[in-house]
């Protein structure tokens, strides 16, 4: 197996007692004692020397408090689970925009964005990572204006749901 001297098999001992993990103690016996082992050799030698790899503590992540469901809307409309106006929502009632609590059929995840003229589109993005825009009248355009600041905001709603 590997041709390490009592002191070196000592030194391995003493790495791991520090709290090194094998990938570590793999490099540090690269460097400091000019062998070198595979992943599994290493693993192999910490089995023969009887030592113990600690773990190190898992972090608990926090414990998340139950929502409880939107109520449905008088109109029938889909429940709305967030809704973010961007930075440059002023009095004038800038971009607003919303992810819904239940995507449509053939959507992973799917929202509604209000733009600074007022019209209101649904967003969707489908299982293949296509996005899609339903406007209220075929061949609608978004003020050129607010487009920067849809896409910087649907690319955070994005991210914080893991997409």
């Amino acid at each position: 197996m590997a041709n390490l001297t009592p002191q070196q098999r000592q030194l391995v001992e003493q790495w791991a007692a520090e709290g090194a993990n094998l990938n570590q103690i793999q490099d540090r016996i690269r460097s400091e004692c000019d062998t070198t082992l595979t992943y599994m050799e290493t693993r192999l030698l910490i089995m023969e020397l009887g030592v113990k790899i600690q773990d190190k503590p898992r972090e608990v992540p926090p414990e998340e408090k139950p929502t409880p469901p939107p109520e449905p809307a008088a109109d029938g409309s889909v429940p709305v689970a967030d809704e973010v106006m961007s930075p440059d929502a002023g009095a004038s009632g800038g971009l607003k925009v919303s992810v819904d609590e239940v995507p449509p059929p053939g959507a992973v995840i799917s929202g509604r964005a209000t733009f600074s003229d007022g019209v209101t589109v649904q967003w969707f993005m489908d299982e293949q990572g296509r996005f899609g825009m339903r406007g209220p009248a075929p061949g609608y355009q978004p003020p050129a204006a607010d487009i920067p600041a849809f896409q910087a905001e649907l690319d955070n709603i994005l991210q914080l749901r893991g997409f």
